[in-house]
């Protein structure tokens, strides 16, 4: 069997796992799981960014309307990066921008490549 042969299911995989791991930062900030130290004011920045993790990451992790969500998502980790990480260091492991950074270009890499066969926006189709 080729590695290619699994290269679409781990595009799913790749789109689950992110998502999932993204949708608890809005677990976190909305539903309070897991606690955090503290939570976001509501109406701030950060509040609609944990609003976009909440409802976006749920939506990516059904796979439905998969590559607009990603877009916007993969903007959101742009503007927390250059908003709440750089200003701190250009280093992202100094400024903890690491994971924005991660997210920012596998969110751009899944509104690009799809997401992959086991998604809602896949089914019905061959």
């Amino acid at each position: 069997m080729k590695l290619t042969t699994w290269s679409a299911p781990m595009l799913s995989v790749l789109r689950i796992v992110s998502s999932l791991t993204f949708l608890e930062h809005g677990t976190a900030k909305f539903l309070g799981f897991p606690v955090l130290p503290h939570v976001p004011q509501a109406w701030s920045l950060s509040w609609y960014g944990g609003l976009m993790e909440l409802a976006g990451g749920l939506l990516l992790l059904l796979g439905l309307f998969s590559r607009p969500v990603a877009l916007l998502l993969s903007g959101e980790m742009a503007v927390a990066y250059w908003v709440a990480h750089f200003p701190q260091s250009p280093f992202p492991a100094l400024s903890g921008g690491d994971a924005a950074i991660l997210y920012c270009f596998v969110f751009l890499y899944i509104a690009v490549a799809g997401p992959g066969p086991w998604s809602l926006d896949r089914r019905g189709q061959a």
